[in-house]
């Protein structure tokens, strides 16, 4: 049970590993599972645990630290491949591949024989061998002597907008530079929106990352996913105020007739973003209520006058349910889904639900 005043995360499992299975039918192939950021923010150890019960046998994350974590998690069977990558040896006895991004980490972990995954950059810009270093990879492939590839990836920029030309774009020189570079190693190439693109996409490997946890991966139409997390806070006071009075700081919400506000126990310190301020909602018994005034530190309010039986110890869903996802929560305030998740904070009783 959560202490008094605290607000509960309810991370439904069973929808995490649901939406992987979909995620593994609809692109035809295996899929990996992407818990970089702690699952997005939801805890990488039960989500990852989940998953590996259910028959994912990679996953993904940024930082080593993360990736030496997920080891105790997961035990020794999944491969673990960090993203950001690390200097041979740095993961001790955890067993972890590296993703080499330029030409530097080919030559060091060529030297000490690792297992790595090759990453050709084609047209984000951000990690990866640009072209200049993948033409010097195509002329002597005698670089990439004493390495064992697992996979050759790349990351698509524009993979949430179909019609964007960038997509075909990586697609083609992504074929063309893997051919060149490292024929016949398996290929990685579609995250959560690319699986979407269509059967040109496919690859050996699938990463979804934001689909997993219920994160529309084809903006401007229906989400496909299973919705995972539902937060909920508890009704400290609920006071009745006259026209004219304000509420919170800066006085930036006045009413203008008599209004009943509920205070919650959860603020912009548990990752309900400021930005919110006057532009969310709860719901309460079914019904909408109306976030006023600024989200402080540890406390919101919401316009509970449409809600009768609204009382203290009542708790408000802040997000979940119809039109509360983290996505409708991210556009309220000029975000995305993907920000609501990964900003909440650790005050949260935790519960997981399913698996």
């Amino acid at each position: 049970m959560p202490a008094p005043g605290q607000a509960v995360l309810r991370v439904a499992l069973g929808a995490i590993v649901a939406n992987w299975r979909d995620l593994v039918a609809r692109h035809g192939g295996a899929c990996a599972g992407v818990v970089k950021a702690d699952a997005y923010g939801l805890g990488a150890t039960p989500v990852a645990r989940a998953l590996r019960d259910a028959g994912c046998t990679t996953f993904f994350v940024a930082h080593l630290t993360e990736g030496m974590t997920l080891r105790d998690a997961v035990g020794p069977g999944p491969a673990i491949v960090v993203l950001d990558g690390f200097p041979p040896g740095a993961d001790g006895d955890a067993r972890l591949v590296p993703v080499l991004n330029h030409l530097g980490d080919v030559a060091a972990h060529a030297r000490a024989g690792s297992e790595a995954v090759l990453h050709l950059d084609t047209g984000m810009a951000r990690l990866g061998l640009d072209a200049k270093e993948q033409a010097i990879l195509a002329e002597d492939r005698s670089r990439l002597d004493g390495l064992t590839l697992r996979w050759v990836m790349t990351h698509l920029a524009c993979a949430d907008e179909p019609a964007h030309p960038l997509n075909e774009a990586q697609r083609v020189r992504f074929a063309a530079a893997a051919s060149r570079v490292a024929p016949g190693v398996p290929r990685s190439v579609a995250n959560s929106s690319g699986i979407f693109l269509g059967p040109s996409f496919r690859s050996d490997l699938a990463r979804p990352g934001c689909a997993l946890y219920g994160i529309n991966p084809t903006p401007g139409a229906p989400n496909p996913m299973r919705q995972v997390v539902a937060l909920e806070a508890e009704i400290l006071q609920v006071r009745e105020i006259a026209a004219g009075d304000s509420v919170g700081y800066g006085a930036s919400w006045t009413a203008r007739e008599p209004r009943r506000i509920a205070t919650v126990a959860a603020g912009y310190a548990d990752g309900y973003l400021r930005s919110l301020s006057g532009r969310s909602l709860g719901l309460l018994h079914g019904r909408q209520a109306p976030l006023v005034g600024r989200v402080s530190m540890d406390l919101t309010t919401f316009d509970v006058t449409d809600i009768e039986q609204a009382r203290p110890g009542d708790r408000i869903t802040l997000i979940g349910g119809p039109g509360n996802s983290p996505d409708d929560i991210g556009a309220r305030c000029g975000t995305i889904g993907y920000e609501i998740l990964t900003s909440l904070g650790r005050r949260y009783d935790r519960v997981y639900e399913g698996g």
